[in-house]
């Protein structure tokens, strides 16, 4: 396939931005061949943008049927990234969706078990897996400079948000809108990324998720969750829209050392022996192993939406592997969706946590829903 044909379905914040770098030619080997919005205000707007090269569809059908495009970008509101999917898979076409993958696992792993039938190439919009700074992070791991993990601990507070943003969209903030608040909204990159640096998810969580703590909203606003892995690791993320100014600080420490990433760099604290080998060998009573501070060198880049796009298109045109599959999608959806049974039950949650459990929770919040899903 020399030129992928791409097509945006929807064109809100996300959908405009990925069809005006697709039309002003920024990713090579690909070309904006249609969008699809419900809005006619919206195609008006596309058609002035793109001029008569860019077809334009009120419906998918339509778009599909037109035989015009390849791939589909998804940029549709979060409930019904799953059924784009599918629907496009079930057309042959390969599909990038944005973040999250979806509101709900159980919707998600049959979206996972389409693009797994098709064979088409699937990757989801996790653009900061393109970031230097944590694709170093995960190397340092991998290679096993930080040893055995024992230890993450995410606080990033720096999300903050005005009642007025919120007020902004009656579909913003509720649970038939949205179906969370800032774990499904602000939080989705940082939950892929805890997983996908450290390889890690939970055996079980405790977490407690405030709703309507610090703004006027119906869904989260403050989490604060506990996790234990099955190595014998514990972890905690904590996240908020209310606080000001915020922190955006990861530490992950193993038995060589500690890394701490914040403010786009990463100190490294690495033991001249490892722990454990210290504590077997030191006799003398108090004492700590001897560490080495290193600032580790990040090579500069970009993690612009656009990068994941090109990887995709990429996967597409020349079976290059992708850098965000979208099956992988699911990890850090799994990992909100664990936050808010938890808090909902009041209770521990293991892992793989209870689908349906979940799904008939989250449907008593939606039917009970100040707003309605738009």
């Amino acid at each position: 396939m020399s030129t992928v044909r791409i097509g945006i379905i929807g064109l809100g914040i996300m959908g405009t931005g990925h069809a005006e770098y697709l039309a002003k030619g920024r990713i090579k080997g690909a070309q904006l061949a249609a969008v699809c919005d419900p809005r006619p205000e919206r195609l008006q707007w596309a058609k002035e943008q793109f001029g008569e090269g860019v077809g334009l569809f009120s419906n998918t059908t339509d778009m599909y049927n037109s035989e015009s495009i390849d791939a589909v970008i998804i940029c549709t509101p979060h409930f019904d990234h799953p059924a784009c999917a599918i629907e496009a898979f079930e057309h042959d076409v390969h599909v990038l969706i944005e973040k999250p993958s979806g509101v709900y696992t159980k919707q998600v792993r049959l979206m996972n078990e389409a693009a797994s039938a098709s064979g088409k190439v699937f990757g989801i919009m996790f653009n900061q897996r393109s970031n230097p700074l944590y694709k170093k992070v995960k190397d340092l791991i991998e290679s096993g400079e930080l040893g055995e993990i024992r230890r993450t601990n995410w606080i990033v507070t720096n999300w903050y948000r005005t009642q007025s943003y919120y007020d902004m969209g009656g579909w913003r903030a509720t649970w038939a809108g949205e179906g969370g608040g800032v774990l499904i909204n602000q939080c989705p990159h940082q939950l892929d990324l805890w997983y996908w640096v450290t390889g890690l998810m939970p055996k079980r969580m405790r977490a407690f998720c405030s709703f309507g703590k610090h703004r006027d909203i119906e869904v989260e606003d403050d989490v604060t969750a506990y996790v234990e892995y099955e190595n014998g690791a514990t972890g905690v993320f904590v996240t908020s829209v209310g606080d000001a100014p915020g922190t955006n600080r990861l530490e992950i420490t193993g038995d060589r050392g500690k890394l701490v990433i914040e403010d786009n760099k990463i100190d490294f604290w690495r033991l001249r022996v490892p722990e454990p080998q210290f504590n077997k060998e030191y006799k003398v009573g108090f004492g700590r192993p001897e560490a080495w501070k290193c600032e580790i060198p990040v090579p500069e880049g970009d993690s612009g939406h656009y990068m994941i796009t090109q990887n995709w298109v990429d996967a597409i045109a020349k079976g290059t592997p992708l850098l965000a599959p979208g099956e992988e999608g699911i990890h850090a959806l799994t990992l909100s969706n664990a936050m808010h049974l938890s808090t909902w039950t009041d209770n521990w949650v293991s892992f793989p946590i209870d689908e349906d459990a979940y799904y008939d929770r989250l449907q008593e919040k939606i039917h009970h829903s100040a707003r309605t899903k738009k």
